[in-house]
């Protein structure tokens, strides 16, 4: 008995495996990765859960571009970072949400934009070398139906400006800092600009809903591990 229970502790056993852990996903920004107004799951957290991933979501209301790049000081923020088989940014939109109708405004806004979020982008890989994906916004102000009311068409006119200028600028900071930009246009627009995106968002025409949560996440590319 005593020569069979040496026998399976010999060399010839097979050595245990150990389990693959899941990647993890940061997620920085502002009111829409936050999931605000809607009582639903996030896009961050829909994305890791199609991905079989842990989401980190360190998202807030309000956070401007200077905010999110403060934060990379926070020991907290640090080490969540250091975990991240992949990041991703969205943020911009309460840099130039107050001041949209006036062009130079928002034409400041969003260098100061450009200049926040590639600081942000060089600040994480020099933590933590992994893949940064920066999103753009359908809108940096209300849109649809509520923002035909609130603003006018005109209005929507100069929002869809205002976007398309802070769209430019996170798309620059992505290419400047070697990471990867996503248009969410086509979720909430169409692929021809022209598709009217009320029913992706909440009653406050502003943030998106559960279909519009869902929209984002599937925009969202397969995680590699670092």
């Amino acid at each position: 008995m005593l020569l069979g229970l040496l026998s399976g502790c010999g060399p010839h056993s097979p050595e245990p495996r150990a389990t693959p852990q899941p990647p993890t996903i940061v997620t920085l920004g502002d009111s829409v990765p936050a999931g605000t107004g809607c009582t639903c799951a996030a896009f961050p957290e829909l994305y890791a859960r199609h991905e079989h991933a842990v989401s980190i979501n360190l998202a807030a209301p309000g956070l401007t571009s200077a905010d999110v790049r403060a934060e990379l000081r926070l020991p907290a923020v640090r080490d969540s970072l250091l975990q991240a088989d992949e990041v991703v940014i969205m943020i911009g939109a309460n840099d130039v949400a107050d001041s949209f109708t006036d062009d130079d405004a928002v034409a400041s806004g969003a260098r100061t934009i450009r200049t926040n979020v590639r600081a942000t982008i060089d600040g994480i890989q020099q933590l933590h070398h992994t893949l940064v994906i920066v999103l753009g916004y359908w809108n940096v102000v209300r849109d649809g139906r509520v923002g035909v009311t609130t603003y006018g068409e005109k209005g929507v006119e100069v929002s869809t400006r205002a976007t398309g200028t802070v769209n430019d600028a996170l798309a620059a900071a992505a290419d400047d800092g070697g990471a990867v930009y996503l248009s969410t246009e086509p979720a909430f627009h169409g692929l021809d600009g022209s598709q009217d995106p009320t029913a992706l968002l909440i009653a406050d025409g502003d943030h998106p809903n559960s279909a519009g949560h869902n929209a984002i996440a599937r925009l969202l590319p397969p995680v590699s591990r670092s």
